[in-house]
């Protein structure tokens, strides 16, 4: 689980700048919506499927929150 926390505390700074960054910038369109959304989602499940052990479903929703960080990042563009 502290994998799973450190993982997370990775990621997280660069997801609320880039959010904040699209707000400030006026670039919070729909890319920016669904790619917050999908982290936000791929995280919250990420716990569960880690703590419960579920390997290759982890890495599954791994990626999802990262398609998500880059739809994010890429709203920015």
């Amino acid at each position: 689980m502290r994998r799973a926390q450190a993982n997370f505390q990775e990621t997280l700074p660069i997801f609320i700048g880039a959010v904040l960054v699209a707000h400030v910038a006026g670039r919070d369109g729909s890319l920016v919506t669904w790619g917050a959304g999908l982290y936000f989602l791929g995280r919250l499940a990420y716990i569960p499927a880690y703590a419960m052990g579920l390997g290759s479903i982890r890495s599954l929703i791994w990626g999802v929150s990262m398609i998500g960080l880059f739809l994010v990042l890429g709203g920015l563009i």
